[in-house]
């Protein structure tokens, strides 16, 4: 079924965008304060659409915004639809349609996790029809503004989809189906391929493993797992969640529907949790991995080292089980962070171009229609190394800026990545009472307490996407290793590094690093945190990478030997910094097991034959 929505009240929620504005989007792509969305990003995609729909009351591009409107509407059909689900709710959407007779493939694009819907990338819709796509955008079922009413009641913004927010469930899987058979009638494809950021990218996944029709995906800032994004090693990653609440566009219980909100609170709460995985397990692309093999869909994937949502391992297990034409692309940064520019707007931005979105078109472009490219040519994997590029800084704002790119690395396979394993033991000094030492034999007897329960100055961020996008912009976290309460935390360093034999870095670490340490506690449960941090000499440091574990049901004062894997990493440790291996028992980003009010303390030890010690990737 096709509709035309509701304009905003002439236009009046919409504003002219301004030059400062385009700069402001180039800089932070999707994302404004906190992990809100872009007021200026929102405001460039709906000015857009207002101009295209021809229900703007004054002018409102850049002169460069309106020749590309302009070059789009000398070469296609714009349309605003909503497309009827099997189940009869309707979905907000928007075509392009090129005027042509000749078969062209076509781009479908769910929007992402945001109360903007669709309009959000309206600038990568115009520029996917400039290369010779017909282009489908929708929001997906539930997704989009939703406003209580002073009355009572609840009104929609004019994308907001029907239905409630099936989380990349069937529902969504079927309505991926039925946006194909709309499209299929509309547009006679001659294929059809999915681009999606974030969740959208997991329904292009998800959609392409359930219709045969899907001829190819890019999956920005994905997931491959949900389960093990959210739930992973005993700890929920509650900021995750309340992050993704924060952006549904309304509340709770309009949003979702009871089995959701079940599953909501019963994951708050840390109650149900086998129900709580299986619920993501369903919702996981790499469930359907084996038909999506089948199939050979290419597909590609986009995505950061220190995602605050959506993991990098998890991403990693989905990938290296994927046998069709693949790509990796890892990035300094966070969610969204990398592609964000290139979606909101110009492909060229201040430090050059976007290349997180330049690729995820050239594999479009390939496997759709047909470009004689060099994505034939492509390695599996390509990394970009923390924190390799070279900045200016301003002294005014003590800001940095990118003059030069971080370096990005490739690899035929994952496997290639990590080229050798050093290991660390775990050691203490000679007096036992300042940080322990990381050395190269293992050295049992001893054993190091810290209290468990409190915050510390170690922490994976300060907040989701915010930390990320001040590293992809040039200046990551700094850490003060001096304040880290030693009475919170343990911690273990290495001496300083010598330059290695390639005369650059004491340590390229590539790879997944692993830890094995021997726990006891006071109490019958208790998380772990551990980071590895890269420490210069003025004892400043940047963070690496983390990961928690919680144990539960111990016995108080008994030994536990623990191994886990933290999140993969490429990054480059300098000549003469040290590394450090610091472990807490809380993390803002994540539950713990230490309840309010009460006290625990928690004994980090090294037992002959099970040595606690760090397994460090190296290529």
């Amino acid at each position: 079924m096709s509709g035309t929505q509701g304009d905003r009240s002439a236009g009046a929620s919409v504003s002219a965008v301004t030059t400062a504005q385009l700069k402001k989007v180039a800089g932070d792509g999707i994302w404004g304060a906190g992990a809100s969305v872009s007021a200026e990003a929102a405001n460039l995609g709906e000015a857009l659409v207002a101009t295209l729909r021809g229900t703007a009351t004054q002018s409102l591009l850049t002169p460069e915004l309106q020749q590309l409107a302009d070059s789009v509407l000398r070469v296609a059909t714009v349309g605003f639809p909503w497309i009827e689900a099997e189940d009869g709710i309707k979905l907000a959407a928007h075509t392009i349609k090129l005027n042509t007779g000749e078969p062209r493939p076509l781009v479908i694009l769910p929007a992402g996790w945001t109360p903007v819907g669709w309009p959000l990338f309206e600038y990568a819709h115009l520029c996917l029809a400039l290369k010779g796509y017909h282009v489908l955008a929708y929001t997906p079922r539930g997704i989009g503004l939703t406003v209580r009413l002073p009355g009572g009641g609840f009104a929609d913004g004019p994308f907001t989809s029907g239905g409630t927010i099936d989380v990349g469930g069937p529902k969504d899987w079927a309505d991926g189906t039925s946006v194909i058979d709309y499209a299929v009638r509309h547009f006679a494809p001659s294929r059809i391929g999915f681009l999606g950021e974030s969740y959208g990218s997991g329904i292009g996944q998800l959609v392409a493993a359930h219709d045969e029709r899907v001829d190819a995906v890019a999956a920005l800032s994905t997931w491959g797992n949900l389960a093990t994004s959210l739930y992973h090693h005993d700890t929920r990653h509650l900021a995750a969640v309340e992050v993704l609440l924060s952006l549904t566009g309304g509340p709770v219980e309009r949003k979702f529907d009871e089995e959701t909100q079940e599953i909501l609170a019963d994951f708050t709460a840390n109650r149900n949790m086998e129900r709580v995985v299986a619920w993501g397990t369903e919702r996981a692309p790499e469930t359907y991995v084996g038909t999506t093999n089948a199939r050979g869909v290419p597909t590609f994937i986009s995505n950061t080292w220190h995602e605050g949502l959506f993991p990098v391992n998890q991403v990693l297990d989905t990938f290296n089980r994927l046998t069709v034409p693949k790509r990796l692309n890892l990035w300094i940064g966070d969610h969204a962070v990398p592609e964000g520019p290139g979606l909101t707007g110009p492909l060229t931005g201040p430090t050059g171009p976007n290349l997180a979105m330049s690729e995820a078109y050239a594999w479009l472009d390939h496997h759709l229609r047909g470009a004689a490219n060099d994505v034939p040519t492509w390695p599996e994997v390509s990394n970009q190394v923390m924190f390799t590029y070279r900045t200016t800084t301003d002294p005014g704002s003590g800001r940095n800026t990118i003059v030069t790119p971080a370096v990005r690395e490739p690899r035929q396979t994952w496997d290639e990545v990590t080229t050798s394993t050093e290991q660390w033991y775990l050691a203490s000094t000679a007096t036992g009472d300042q940080d322990g030492l990381l050395g190269t034999h293992p050295a049992p007897g001893w054993s190091r307490e810290f209290s468990a329960g409190g915050l510390t100055g170690a922490t994976a961020m300060d907040g989701i996407v915010q930390t990320g996008k001040d590293e992809w912009n040039g200046n990551p976290k700094v850490y003060a290793t001096d304040e880290f309460d030693r009475k919170q935390l343990a911690v273990w360093t290495t001496g300083p590094l010598s330059t290695g034999a390639d005369g650059q870095a004491a340590r390229r670490i590539r790879g997944v690093p692993r830890v094995r340490l021997t726990v006891r506690s006071s109490a019958a449960s208790t998380t772990l945190v551990a980071y590895l941090f890269d420490i210069a000499a003025d004892n400043t440091a940047r963070i690496v990478t983390h990961e928690p574990y919680t144990l539960s049901d111990l016995v108080p004062d008994q030994d536990t030997t623990v191994t886990w894997d933290l999140q993969a990493a490429a990054y480059d440790v300098p000549a003469d910094h040290r590394l450090a291996l610091v472990v807490n028992s809380r993390d803002k980003l994540y539950s713990h097991a230490t309840a309010e009010g009460t006290s625990s303390t928690t004994t980090i030890s090294s037992p002959p034959g099970e040595e606690s010690c760090l397994h460090l990737p190296l290529g």
